[in-house]
């Protein structure tokens, strides 16, 4: 199957013609492209005759999209038909003319197959909303609401000018709110604190009328710095029994499917709330955007399931000890979370930022919306077919679909009134989130040719996606600068107006690229990904070094084993999760093998002695794919049979430390022998009543 490509000059706005499309399609090896100047109106058939064939159909025009796929569905098209954006990307600017290869390369993406379809996460509403907060806010919203919601509400403060009429929805009231869930599945919990129950209370004014201290306004709560405890509303209430000062069972709970939640400071302080959860506070102007989408959320919903999880690569924990915690600091939704030796992502907190899969070293979390060799492929295609048109020194600019794109096009608009729109070697990459991408795609870009790779980063991220990102730049730039390619490859790029975006695009110095681009395809394990990029950097790279220092924090390093401390235990090969550590079944060794550590710290923090250390480095000779000798011991032989089991160091140290134990004075020679004659010296001396532990059981009494 082809694909058929229709360009437009946008009312002849950008610099494309004739000899434009010819040198497009040359580029795109489809032969010349035929330019149109109006598609979208005077030449709106050579859109529409296309249609019915087989062939895909991609639209150089996002402006008039809607128009385009009313009138595909109009004609039952076919085809399928994919957008993209040449205009504010390039066409409009200073240098459009010099914006060609930027637009084959975006025209070339825009022809890649739909990656194959991901798992989905599916959420139920029936639209029954919880209403937090104090009564000022939540009773108006509420009565508002009633007729196109399930309304409950939660007074946290019933002291108000309002007043509560006919049941026309529950209200409670109470303290300590804790909100858990997501949408469809929320679990509310909170504290009966005031002495009138408002789900038992009938409204009928005899507390108000009864309290000499008017401390019960007509929300029909108690204020509790009036009353003087003199209990007549209480008399009454009377068999109502809606007002209780000796409560004891104050525990309330229920299940809601959206929450509203107006208090002073939002109960899920997360800067990812759940799907569901809005907490607009004090605002008006944000408290009616919520509502408007708070009433569409009732029915059935699916979004992505945005991660792949492989818990055999994770080094999160071994035996109770943590090592790797990375992707659970990172997560600004709380959706991941410890659960044994490995963690655990919930899919419906999951909102696809992808920073858990940017830390992770191992690769054991993936992302999947796009996958690493959907997105790949497309980095591969656009600096591949850009250097064909004959682009130079590509810059990638890495941006969000919604704050990071709807900010490059106002940036394009700008031209009009002088700006200088998006620089021609700048070629924007749309992403679910700036967040999802790290050090191996990075690195893979530059492999293929890119002299820049910038993330543009508004005001959408939370701080701890900011400082992962910055922390991975730091690794990649620093292998960069070590294999001697000069400049600076890697930046962040922090803009929230058009004018800064401007500023720091126009500011991007080039930097060194290798000779040759490189050919592999992204792979979908992390470490195998970049192996293949090391492996092209260090072959195109100006120095060849035998390791670089990384800095803290880094997924490559060493293990370093303090010799005199170490007993050869073997306790930080049990906790090894990436193989990196390794005993020689043969004589008492410890082998290390750089090639497969990710730094995790879980041999540091297991280790009995605290005889090791790790340091951060890429080591690039050959000595990195071969298991080296960390520590060796004389092995100790026993007494009995000469058997070689343990090592010198470790049976001379248990003899020092139970020498002196009563329960093994006298025994210390069983210590000497192996598990075979241990037992049979024990069962030559059947009267002795101790019974002398195992190798296994002295070590972990030391």
């Amino acid at each position: 199957m082809s694909t058929q490509f229709k360009v437009c000059s946008c009312n002849r706005s950008m610099p494309l013609d004739a000899a434009a499309g010819a040198k497009l399609g040359e580029a795109l090896g489809t032969g010349a492209l035929p330019v149109a100047s109006e598609l979208c109106r005077r030449e709106l058939g050579s859109y529409l005759q296309p249609l019915q064939g087989g062939d895909d159909v991609v639209v150089a025009c996002t402006q008039e999209r809607a128009l385009f796929t009313e009138l595909a569905q109009q004609k039952q098209a076919v085809a399928t038909i994919r957008f993209v954006n040449i205009r504010e990307t390039g066409g409009w600017g200073a240098d459009a003319k010099q914006a060609l290869p930027k637009m084959a390369a975006l025209l070339a993406v825009a022809a890649l197959p739909d990656p194959e379809p991901v798992p989905v996460v599916g959420y139920e509403s029936g639209g029954h909303v919880l209403i937090v907060g104090p009564a000022a806010r939540t009773l108006p919203w509420a009565r508002r609401l009633a007729s196109q919601l399930d309304v409950s509400v939660l007074l946290t403060d019933g002291r108000s000018d309002e007043i509560l009429q006919d049941r026309s929805f529950p209200i409670f009231s109470g303290h300590k709110v804790r909100i858990g869930g997501w949408l469809g599945a929320f679990k509310v919990s909170w504290q009966q604190a005031n002495p009138i129950d408002l789900e038992t209370c009938t409204r009928c004014n005899a507390c108000v009328d009864a309290c000499p201290e008017q401390a019960i306004d007509l929300t029909y709560q108690i204020d509790l710095d009036k009353c003087k405890s003199h209990r007549d509303c209480v008399k009454a209430c009377g068999p109502i029994g809606a007002i209780d000062f000796m409560r004891e069972a104050t525990d309330r709970s229920g299940e809601f499917d959206l929450i509203f939640d107006l208090s002073e400071a939002p109960t899920i302080a997360l800067h990812q709330p759940p799907q569901g959860y809005f907490a607009p506070g004090a605002d008006p102007t944000r408290q009616l955007n919520d509502v408007l989408k708070l009433t569409q959320l009732v029915g059935e919903f699916e979004k992505p399931k945005f991660f792949s999880y492989k818990d055999s690569l994770c080094v999160h924990s071994r035996n109770e000890k943590i090592g790797c915690n990375a992707c659970i600091e990172v997560c600004s939704a709380a959706a991941v979370s410890h659960h044994g030796n490995h963690v655990t992502v919930n899919p419906h907190l999951c909102v696809g930022c992808g920073a858990c899969t940017t830390v992770c070293p191992s690769g054991a979390l993936t992302y999947a919306y796009p996958r690493a060799p959907d997105l790949g492929l497309r980095l591969k295609t656009l600096l591949s077919t850009y250097a064909k048109a004959g682009g130079t020194q590509a810059a990638l600019l890495f941006h969000s679909k919604e704050q990071g794109a709807d900010l490059i096009g106002r940036l394009g608009r700008m031209v009009a009134r002088g700006g200088k729109g998006v620089p021609a070697r700048v070629i924007p990459v749309d992403l679910q989130h700036t967040a999802s991408t790290g050090i191996d795609l990075w690195l893979s870009a530059v492999a293929y040719g890119a002299a820049n790779v910038a993330v543009l980063l508004t005001d959408e991220e939370a701080p701890q996606y900011v400082a992962a990102l910055t922390q991975q730049m730091q690794v990649a730039q620093a292998i960069l600068t070590g294999l001697g390619y000069a400049g600076t490859h890697l930046q962040l790029i922090r803009a929230t107006t058009p004018v800064q975006l401007e500023s720091a695009l126009h500011g991007l110095q080039p930097a060194q690229a290798p000779v040759a681009r490189a050919v592999f395809n992204v792979a979908a394990e992390k470490r195998t990904t970049l192996d293949f990029v090391l492996e092209h950097l260090l072959d195109c790279a100006p120095h060849q070094p035998e390791e670089i220092a990384l800095p803290a924090g880094a997924l490559y390093g060493t293990v370093s084993v303090n010799k005199a401390t170490c007993t050869l235990c073997m306790s930080c090969v049990g906790a090894c999760p990436a193989s990196a550590l390794m005993d020689n079944p043969a004589s008492p060794q410890l082998r290390f093998l750089e090639k497969n550590c990710v730094q995790c710290g879980l041999c540091e923090k297991t280790c009995p002695e605290s005889a090791i250390t790790l340091t951060p480095r890429l080591l690039l000779t050959d000595v990195a794919k071969q298991a080296r000798v960390l520590n060796e011991a004389q092995p100790h032989h026993c007494i009995r049979c000469n058997k070689p089991f343990g090592t010198l160091q470790m049976i001379d140290n248990m003899l020092a430390k139970l020498a002196a134990h009563s329960a093994f004075s006298g025994n210390l020679d069983r210590i000497r022998m192996c598990a075979d004659c241990r037992v049979i010296d024990m069962m030559e001396n059947k009267n002795e009543t101790l019974i002398t532990p195992s190798i296994s059981e002295l070590k972990r009494q030391r």
